[in-house]
This record gives C-alpha cells, structure tokens and sequence, in this order.
C-alpha cells in the first residue's frame, strides 16, 4: 500500500501563503485482520472551522475513530484489500454514523452493503452516505481506495423514530463493540 502525499498551506505571519508541510501523511494505521489501511488526511473539530496560520497541532494524531468530531469534518483514505471477506461476506463491521459521509473511489471497486440492498461502486463512483446501517466488502481482486469525506450530522427525530432507536451507532474506532 503506498502511503498518500499530503500538503498543507498555511501563512506566514506577515500573511503571505506558504505551503507549511508536503509529504507522506502523518497517520496511518492498519487493521490486518480485516485487510483495512486508514490514511488520516485532516480533520476539523466545530464549525465554522477556525482557519490559522498554522496549526497549533497535528490533527490527525488521535485515537482512531470513523465518525467525525462534534460539528467537525475528517477526509481518509481508506484501502480494502481483497480477501479478508467474514463469514457473511463482509469486510467491515456492520456500523452507523451520525454523519454525512461523501465516498470517492479511487481505484478498484468496492460493495456498499445496507440492509436490503448492495451496490458495487468502481473507480470514479461517489457514494453519498447518509447515516445509514452499512458494511463494506472487496469482493474483487485488487486493492480498493476510497477517498471518505465525513461531515459531522444529526439525525432527524422523525427517522431515529422509524430506524427503532441508536443500536450501533458508531462513536469510537471500526471494531468499536461499545456502540451507543
């Protein structure tokens, strides 16, 4: 897996706009078992965000966590490999997310996997995500990346109504049992 190039732009203090850092980004992790790197690009916590010159720290040196920060944002870049599907044919934990997640694949394909239906997506596809149950699952033979963009949501009341209720809604990492 080839880790993705990174640049921030940031200002000086005299205000002149400077890139402050271009290279491998930060924070990748990896999770064997189920064939899943995460490539933590950026990340924003409140809204608006605050735009600085420089950030004060790193924002993506956290804990792993899928959904974004209350009122933030977080862009990865996921790679499922292929042939780490479970025993349902599954290659993430069936989750939810109080969140709006626009997903771009990069390359090779990729099944978004809900409750009653599958939809194969492939390179140049865009999945608009909407606080649905779902899974994900490499059924091909290459590496699928997936650009992931998440908006921190809330759910109408009218739907938490109709769905029963927050069972496995996501707060923490992707093999987070402590779902609330």
């Amino acid at each position: 897996m080839s880790v993705p190039r990174r640049v921030v732009t940031g200002h000086t203090a005299d205000g002149v706009s400077v890139v402050l850092s271009d290279g491998p980004v930060p924070v990748s992790r990896e999770l064997p078992e189920d064939g899943v790197h995460f490539h933590e690009i950026w990340h924003t916590e409140g809204a608006p965000a605050v735009v600085r010159a420089v950030e004060p720290d790193e924002p993506t040196q956290r804990t792993l966590a899928v959904p974004p920060p209350p009122l933030g944002t977080k862009i990865r870049i996921n790679e499922f490999a292929p042939g780490h599907l479970d025993e349902r044919g599954l290659q993430s934990p069936v989750h939810r997310t109080a969140s709006i997640d626009y997903g771009i694949v990069l390359s090779g394909e990729i099944t978004l996997v809900l409750d009653d239906s599958e939809v194969t997506l492939r390179a140049g596809d865009v999945v608009v995500q909407r606080g649905t149950d779902h899974a994900w699952a490499n059924r091909g033979t290459e590496t699928a990346r997936v650009v992931f963009i998440l908006v921190d949501g809330t759910f109408d009341p009218a739907l938490v109504e109709s769905i029963g209720g927050f069972d496995g809604l996501m707060h923490a990492g992707p093999r987070d049992r402590d779902r609330t």
